[in-house]
């Protein structure tokens, strides 16, 4: 069974959303998150993508899935709150969705929108 960890008081959560993942939000008690697609197969590979991440964290999101969108909800159901848990795995999930190459990189990057914040 994981760790039952300290809950994040909101007003903390709210502060530190802004300061470090100021896509994010707190919202009904859960972070959350919203993604925009260029479509439903990348949709798809977000899914797949984040889930392979939050597997290997052993920490699961909620996902909402549909055309062109995906919402992410993280809470630790263990706590019945918002942990650190939470936090480094929304800051993981961030860096994966929005990671691009570097400009004069080797990789050329994709020339589609892909995945963008929105």
């Amino acid at each position: 069974m994981p760790e039952k960890l300290p809950v994040i008081p909101d007003s903390e959560v709210t502060a530190r959303l802004e300061k470090e993942l100021p896509g994010w939000k707190l919202e009904d008690g859960w972070l959350r998150r919203k993604y925009s697609t260029d479509g439903w197969p990348t949709t798809l590979m977000l899914v797949n993508a984040i889930g392979f991440l939050s597997e290997a964290a052993y920490h699961h999101p909620d996902l909402e899935v549909t055309w062109g969108k995906l919402w992410v909800k993280l809470k630790t159901h263990a706590s019945a709150g918002i942990t650190e848990r939470d936090f480094a795995l929304a800051g993981e999930i961030e860096k994966l969705v929005l990671w691009r190459p570097p400009k004069g990189s080797v990789m050329e990057g994709t020339p589609n929108k892909f995945v963008f914040s929105k």
